[in-house]
Protein backbone atom coordinates (compact mmCIF):
# COMPACT_ATOMS: atom_id res chain seq x y z
CA UNK A 1 0.00 0.00 0.00
CA UNK A 2 2.88 2.19 1.12
CA UNK A 3 3.92 2.21 -2.75
CA UNK A 4 0.46 3.47 -3.92
CA UNK A 5 1.15 6.59 -2.04
CA UNK A 6 4.06 6.63 -3.24
CA UNK A 7 3.18 6.91 -6.78
CA UNK A 8 0.51 9.74 -6.10
CA UNK A 9 3.22 11.72 -4.48
CA UNK A 10 5.52 11.18 -7.75
CA UNK A 11 2.30 11.84 -10.00
CA UNK A 12 1.93 15.05 -8.63
CA UNK A 13 6.05 15.91 -8.63
CA UNK A 14 5.88 15.04 -11.92
CA UNK A 15 3.10 17.42 -13.05
CA UNK A 16 4.70 20.15 -11.22
CA UNK A 17 8.15 19.05 -13.14
CA UNK A 18 6.25 19.56 -16.86
CA UNK A 19 3.32 21.27 -16.55
CA UNK A 20 3.30 24.34 -17.86
CA UNK A 21 0.92 27.21 -16.17
CA UNK A 22 -1.80 28.97 -17.60
CA UNK A 23 -1.18 32.62 -18.67
CA UNK A 24 -2.59 34.70 -15.86
CA UNK A 25 -5.06 36.50 -18.01
CA UNK A 26 -7.73 33.93 -17.87
CA UNK A 27 -10.99 34.22 -19.75
CA UNK A 28 -14.07 33.94 -17.41
CA UNK A 29 -15.39 30.28 -18.90
CA UNK A 30 -11.79 29.89 -17.61
CA UNK A 31 -12.32 31.48 -13.83
CA UNK A 32 -15.38 29.68 -13.87
CA UNK A 33 -13.98 26.26 -14.22
CA UNK A 34 -11.15 27.01 -11.66
CA UNK A 35 -13.70 28.11 -9.25
CA UNK A 36 -15.70 24.58 -9.69
CA UNK A 37 -12.76 22.85 -9.04
CA UNK A 38 -13.21 23.17 -5.32
CA UNK A 39 -16.27 22.17 -4.73
CA UNK A 40 -17.91 18.44 -4.10
CA UNK A 41 -18.64 18.06 -7.64
CA UNK A 42 -15.03 19.17 -8.72
CA UNK A 43 -14.44 16.17 -10.73
CA UNK A 44 -17.83 16.39 -12.66
CA UNK A 45 -17.29 20.21 -13.23
CA UNK A 46 -13.89 19.32 -14.63
CA UNK A 47 -15.65 18.36 -17.42
CA UNK A 48 -16.12 22.12 -18.47
CA UNK A 49 -12.19 22.45 -19.47
CA UNK A 50 -13.36 20.12 -22.62
CA UNK A 51 -15.23 23.04 -24.56
CA UNK A 52 -11.71 25.52 -23.99
CA UNK A 53 -9.90 22.95 -26.32
CA UNK A 54 -6.88 22.17 -24.02
CA UNK A 55 -5.27 19.79 -22.18
CA UNK A 56 -5.13 20.92 -18.17
CA UNK A 57 -3.96 19.30 -14.62
CA UNK A 58 -5.26 20.32 -11.77
CA UNK A 59 -3.85 19.21 -7.93
CA UNK A 60 -5.88 20.40 -5.48
CA UNK A 61 -5.94 19.45 -1.45
CA UNK A 62 -9.70 19.28 0.87
CA UNK A 63 -9.57 19.41 4.50
CA UNK A 64 -12.47 18.44 6.50
CA UNK A 65 -12.42 19.39 10.89
CA UNK A 66 -14.92 16.51 11.37
CA UNK A 67 -15.70 13.08 9.79
CA UNK A 68 -19.02 12.12 8.70
CA UNK A 69 -20.37 9.10 7.04
CA UNK A 70 -23.30 8.98 4.59
CA UNK A 71 -24.03 12.22 7.15
CA UNK A 72 -23.71 9.82 9.75
CA UNK A 73 -22.04 10.31 13.28
CA UNK A 74 -19.59 7.51 14.00
CA UNK A 75 -18.51 8.28 17.35
CA UNK A 76 -15.22 9.64 16.68
CA UNK A 77 -13.91 13.20 16.44
CA UNK A 78 -11.67 13.53 13.40
CA UNK A 79 -10.20 15.38 10.88
CA UNK A 80 -9.70 13.91 6.96
CA UNK A 81 -7.95 15.20 4.16
CA UNK A 82 -7.68 14.47 1.09
CA UNK A 83 -5.26 15.41 -2.12
CA UNK A 84 -5.95 14.52 -5.42
CA UNK A 85 -4.72 15.45 -9.19
CA UNK A 86 -6.57 15.15 -12.36
CA UNK A 87 -6.01 15.38 -15.86
CA UNK A 88 -8.67 17.00 -18.89
CA UNK A 89 -8.51 16.15 -22.59
CA UNK A 90 -9.93 18.43 -24.39
CA UNK A 91 -11.67 15.84 -26.06
CA UNK A 92 -13.66 15.58 -23.13
CA UNK A 93 -11.73 12.12 -21.84
CA UNK A 94 -10.53 12.51 -17.81
CA UNK A 95 -8.60 10.73 -15.02
CA UNK A 96 -7.97 11.66 -11.49
CA UNK A 97 -6.33 9.89 -8.81
CA UNK A 98 -6.84 10.75 -5.00
CA UNK A 99 -6.27 9.62 -1.53
CA UNK A 100 -7.97 10.13 2.36
CA UNK A 101 -6.39 10.59 5.32
CA UNK A 102 -8.31 10.08 8.48
CA UNK A 103 -6.69 11.46 12.19
CA UNK A 104 -7.36 8.76 14.06
CA UNK A 105 -8.22 5.68 11.80
CA UNK A 106 -5.52 2.83 11.80
CA UNK A 107 -4.16 2.59 8.97
CA UNK A 108 -4.53 6.93 8.79
CA UNK A 109 -4.14 6.50 5.03
CA UNK A 110 -7.54 4.38 4.10
CA UNK A 111 -8.06 4.04 0.44
CA UNK A 112 -6.49 5.16 -3.05
CA UNK A 113 -9.10 5.82 -5.70
CA UNK A 114 -8.38 6.08 -9.25
CA UNK A 115 -11.03 7.59 -11.16
CA UNK A 116 -11.45 7.23 -15.60
CA UNK A 117 -14.47 8.65 -17.69
CA UNK A 118 -15.72 10.91 -20.73
CA UNK A 119 -18.30 13.63 -20.45
CA UNK A 120 -19.56 16.50 -22.62
CA UNK A 121 -21.77 18.96 -23.16
CA UNK A 122 -24.79 19.51 -25.85
CA UNK A 123 -28.25 20.94 -25.98
CA UNK A 124 -29.05 24.46 -26.99
CA UNK A 125 -26.29 27.13 -25.52
CA UNK A 126 -24.97 23.99 -24.19
CA UNK A 127 -26.91 23.78 -21.37
CA UNK A 128 -26.91 20.06 -20.90
CA UNK A 129 -24.04 17.67 -19.90
CA UNK A 130 -23.75 14.19 -19.75
CA UNK A 131 -20.78 11.88 -18.27
CA UNK A 132 -19.83 8.66 -17.67
CA UNK A 133 -16.75 7.00 -15.29
CA UNK A 134 -15.20 4.70 -13.51
CA UNK A 135 -13.91 4.33 -10.02
CA UNK A 136 -11.13 1.70 -8.59
CA UNK A 137 -10.70 1.83 -4.97
CA UNK A 138 -7.62 0.51 -3.15
CA UNK A 139 -7.83 -0.17 0.64
CA UNK A 140 -5.67 -0.47 2.87
CA UNK A 141 -7.54 -3.01 4.89
CA UNK A 142 -8.97 -4.73 1.50
CA UNK A 143 -11.46 -6.66 3.46
CA UNK A 144 -12.59 -3.58 4.83
CA UNK A 145 -14.83 -2.61 2.61
CA UNK A 146 -17.17 -5.13 -0.62
CA UNK A 147 -17.05 -1.85 -2.55
CA UNK A 148 -13.95 -2.27 -4.69
CA UNK A 149 -15.39 -0.60 -7.72
CA UNK A 150 -17.93 1.98 -8.83
CA UNK A 151 -19.80 2.74 -12.41
CA UNK A 152 -21.27 6.34 -12.79
CA UNK A 153 -23.22 8.22 -14.97
CA UNK A 154 -25.26 11.28 -14.94
CA UNK A 155 -26.96 14.33 -17.04
CA UNK A 156 -27.04 18.14 -15.81
CA UNK A 157 -28.54 21.02 -16.58
CA UNK A 158 -27.76 24.84 -16.42
CA UNK A 159 -29.14 28.08 -17.13
CA UNK A 160 -28.34 30.13 -19.78
CA UNK A 161 -26.02 32.26 -17.35
CA UNK A 162 -24.70 28.94 -15.58
CA UNK A 163 -25.71 30.60 -11.83
CA UNK A 164 -28.40 27.84 -11.11
CA UNK A 165 -27.98 24.25 -11.99
CA UNK A 166 -28.80 20.66 -11.26
CA UNK A 167 -27.30 17.24 -11.98
CA UNK A 168 -28.35 13.77 -11.06
CA UNK A 169 -25.75 10.99 -10.91
CA UNK A 170 -26.09 6.33 -10.42
CA UNK A 171 -23.82 5.19 -9.23
CA UNK A 172 -23.31 0.93 -8.95
CA UNK A 173 -20.76 0.03 -6.75
CA UNK A 174 -19.63 -3.68 -6.52
CA UNK A 175 -17.02 -5.96 -5.33
CA UNK A 176 -17.80 -9.00 -3.30
CA UNK A 177 -21.31 -7.40 -2.99
CA UNK A 178 -23.39 -4.78 -5.03
CA UNK A 179 -25.58 -1.63 -4.08
CA UNK A 180 -26.98 1.27 -5.98
CA UNK A 181 -26.83 4.80 -5.25
CA UNK A 182 -28.77 8.42 -6.92
CA UNK A 183 -27.13 11.69 -6.26
CA UNK A 184 -28.98 15.00 -7.09
CA UNK A 185 -27.21 18.11 -6.74
CA UNK A 186 -28.74 21.68 -7.00
CA UNK A 187 -26.55 24.78 -6.73
CA UNK A 188 -26.71 28.35 -7.51
CA UNK A 189 -24.08 31.07 -7.66
CA UNK A 190 -23.83 34.61 -6.79
CA UNK A 191 -20.52 37.32 -7.59
CA UNK A 192 -19.95 39.17 -4.39
CA UNK A 193 -16.81 40.89 -5.98
CA UNK A 194 -15.13 40.89 -9.05
CA UNK A 195 -12.28 43.04 -9.63
CA UNK A 196 -9.66 42.55 -11.81
CA UNK A 197 -8.62 38.77 -11.86
CA UNK A 198 -10.02 38.14 -8.34
CA UNK A 199 -13.27 37.11 -7.69
CA UNK A 200 -14.95 35.92 -4.40
CA UNK A 201 -17.57 34.36 -4.75
CA UNK A 202 -20.84 32.67 -2.65
CA UNK A 203 -21.96 29.03 -4.04
CA UNK A 204 -24.72 27.15 -2.30
CA UNK A 205 -25.65 23.72 -2.69
CA UNK A 206 -28.00 21.14 -1.85
CA UNK A 207 -27.66 17.44 -2.04
CA UNK A 208 -29.52 14.71 -1.97
CA UNK A 209 -28.43 10.94 -1.56
CA UNK A 210 -30.60 7.86 -2.17
CA UNK A 211 -29.43 4.40 -2.13
CA UNK A 212 -28.71 1.31 -0.65
CA UNK A 213 -27.19 1.20 3.05
CA UNK A 214 -26.51 -1.64 4.80
CA UNK A 215 -27.45 -1.12 8.88
CA UNK A 216 -25.46 -3.00 11.28
CA UNK A 217 -27.77 -3.50 14.35
CA UNK A 218 -26.72 -5.24 17.96
CA UNK A 219 -29.71 -7.27 19.90
CA UNK A 220 -28.33 -8.04 23.46
CA UNK A 221 -29.90 -10.18 25.70
CA UNK A 222 -29.27 -12.78 28.96
CA UNK A 223 -28.89 -16.46 28.36
CA UNK A 224 -27.78 -18.36 31.33
CA UNK A 225 -26.57 -15.59 33.82
CA UNK A 226 -24.72 -13.77 30.71
CA UNK A 227 -24.96 -11.35 29.01
CA UNK A 228 -24.42 -12.20 24.94
CA UNK A 229 -24.59 -9.60 22.22
CA UNK A 230 -26.09 -10.78 18.78
CA UNK A 231 -24.56 -8.45 15.24
CA UNK A 232 -27.11 -8.60 12.15
CA UNK A 233 -27.07 -6.30 9.57
CA UNK A 234 -29.90 -5.20 7.29
CA UNK A 235 -29.89 -3.79 3.86
CA UNK A 236 -32.40 -0.64 3.02
CA UNK A 237 -33.03 1.39 0.35
CA UNK A 238 -34.33 4.69 0.62
CA UNK A 239 -32.95 8.42 1.63
CA UNK A 240 -29.39 8.15 3.04
CA UNK A 241 -29.15 12.24 3.57
CA UNK A 242 -29.64 15.58 3.12
CA UNK A 243 -26.12 18.00 2.73
CA UNK A 244 -26.37 21.85 2.95
CA UNK A 245 -23.17 22.96 1.57
CA UNK A 246 -22.34 26.89 1.73
CA UNK A 247 -19.13 27.83 0.39
CA UNK A 248 -17.20 30.67 -0.11
CA UNK A 249 -14.81 30.51 -2.90
CA UNK A 250 -11.80 33.32 -3.79
CA UNK A 251 -10.02 33.08 -6.65
CA UNK A 252 -6.94 34.75 -8.26
CA UNK A 253 -5.79 33.64 -11.92
CA UNK A 254 -5.24 30.11 -11.35
CA UNK A 255 -5.30 29.41 -7.86
CA UNK A 256 -8.37 29.07 -5.71
CA UNK A 257 -9.36 29.01 -2.14
CA UNK A 258 -12.64 27.68 -0.45
CA UNK A 259 -14.19 27.42 2.84
CA UNK A 260 -17.30 26.55 3.91
CA UNK A 261 -20.04 25.44 6.01
CA UNK A 262 -21.63 21.42 5.27
CA UNK A 263 -24.66 20.95 7.20
CA UNK A 264 -26.23 17.31 7.48
CA UNK A 265 -29.95 15.90 8.01
CA UNK A 266 -29.16 11.90 8.01
CA UNK A 267 -32.56 9.72 7.56
CA UNK A 268 -33.10 7.18 9.34
CA UNK A 269 -33.27 3.84 7.79
CA UNK A 270 -34.87 0.61 8.85
CA UNK A 271 -33.07 -0.33 11.71
CA UNK A 272 -31.67 3.17 12.23
CA UNK A 273 -32.94 5.43 15.52
CA UNK A 274 -31.57 8.45 16.92
CA UNK A 275 -30.12 9.84 14.32
CA UNK A 276 -29.05 13.81 14.64
CA UNK A 277 -28.44 16.57 12.52
CA UNK A 278 -24.68 17.39 11.72
CA UNK A 279 -22.42 20.41 10.84
CA UNK A 280 -18.64 20.84 9.91
CA UNK A 281 -16.09 22.95 8.53
CA UNK A 282 -14.42 22.39 4.90
CA UNK A 283 -10.93 24.15 3.20
CA UNK A 284 -9.85 23.53 -0.26
CA UNK A 285 -7.24 25.01 -2.21
CA UNK A 286 -6.49 24.07 -5.86
CA UNK A 287 -4.35 25.00 -8.64
CA UNK A 288 -5.00 24.53 -12.12
CA UNK A 289 -2.28 24.13 -14.94
CA UNK A 290 -2.12 24.00 -18.87
CA UNK A 291 -0.35 21.40 -21.01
Amino acid sequence: MRSKYLLCLLLILVSYSYAQELDDNFTEDENEIIDSLLNEDGLDDLLELARLKSDFIAISFDYNNDTYFSGRDIGIDQFNSTPQITYLNSSGFFANISSMYYEKFQPKWDFVSVTVGYGDRFGKNNQFRWFAFYDRYFYSDPDSNPFKNAVNTGIEIENKSRTLGTDITMSYLFGSEGSIQFVSTSYGEIKLLEKGNNQFKLRPELRITVGQQTIQLARTFTFRDREITVYEENNDFGLVNTQLYIPFQYSLNNFDLEFGYVFNIPSALEGESNLSSNSNFAVSISYLFGL
